[in-house]
């Protein structure tokens, strides 16, 4: 399968640069970067330090969606939106790692999967999606009866916050737990904040050095505390996983799909 990557000169579009080219099933079809960066013309190549020579960065969005079967992009929500629109009437997928999208944003995209199929997710690890099922398990099993924080910590170049991953989490132990999360997420604390709703989730969130990502969520009760945890310590956990969805993606009709379905757990 030919696989393309949008955003091939950041931290993730090199990772998955080589996962492409490890990867005994894939073969890179294109590679792009923003217009006027310094990557344009450059060989794939040198910026994964794998793969045979020939594949060019390109700044054309067209050009990158006609080399491949399957885009895989790793940007930023107007980026992805433009590829999208791209993307429309072509008979080609995407698997879109990025973050940071609005409401409003989201609206589009899941509009953009009734023509085009979609694997969507903030988190391609294996891990991270499995983590998200147990989450699930403990919501049900602790109720109303345990406090539960979300704490997450990324590396100081990330510029969303708190991050797609620990917002999904929020949403998993919401609609386990029958909330709204708008309604019960409380994004950090300070000052005179009053007792505690045990009905609110909170998210706590660290910015620092070159941490890749980690993840904790704390359910507290009377007498108890158990957190589970989920520590990224490689880039190339998410671009395999990433890797993993194009594959899957390749063969599947339009609509949008997460790592669950991929990975074929119970959502």
């Amino acid at each position: 399968m030919k696989i393309s990557v949008n955003g091939a000169a950041g931290r993730m579009g090199r990772q998955l640069l080589r996962a492409v080219c490890e990867h005994n099933d894939a073969d890179l079809g294109g590679a792009a970067d923003a217009p006027g960066a310094a990557s344009i013309g450059l060989d794939a190549s040198v910026l994964s330090g794998e793969g045979e020579p020939g594949v060019h960065i390109t700044d054309s969005a067209k050009e990158l969606v006609n080399s491949c079967d399957v885009v895989i992009d790793f940007t930023a929500p107007s980026v992805s939106l433009a590829l999208l629109d791209v993307l429309k009437g072509s008979g080609k997928s995407v698997v879109i790692g990025t973050t940071g999208f609005t409401a409003e944003q989201q609206q589009q995209l899941q509009a953009h999967a009734k023509h085009t199929p979609i694997v969507f997710a903030p988190n391609y690890s294996v891990g991270v999606t499995v983590t998200l099922a147990l989450l699930a398990q403990a919501a049900k099993a602790f109720a109303d009866d345990y406090d539960i924080e979300v704490i997450e910590a990324h590396h100081r170049h990330k510029v969303d916050a708190p991050s797609g991953t620990a917002v999904k989490m929020g949403e998993v132990l919401a609609d386990t737990l029958g909330r709204d999360l708008k309604e019960c997420a409380v994004y950090g604390r300070e000052g005179i904040t009053g007792e505690r709703d045990r009905k609110t989730i909170g998210f706590e969130t660290i910015r620092a050095g070159d941490i890749i990502g980690e993840h904790t969520v704390l359910f507290a009760g009377n007498g108890e505390r158990i957190e589970i945890t989920h520590r990224a310590t490689d880039r190339m956990t998410f671009a395999r996983g990433a890797l993993k969805a194009a594959l899957w993606l390749g063969n599947q009709p339009a609509g949008l799909y997460d790592m669950r379905d991929v990975l074929g757990l119970e959502k």
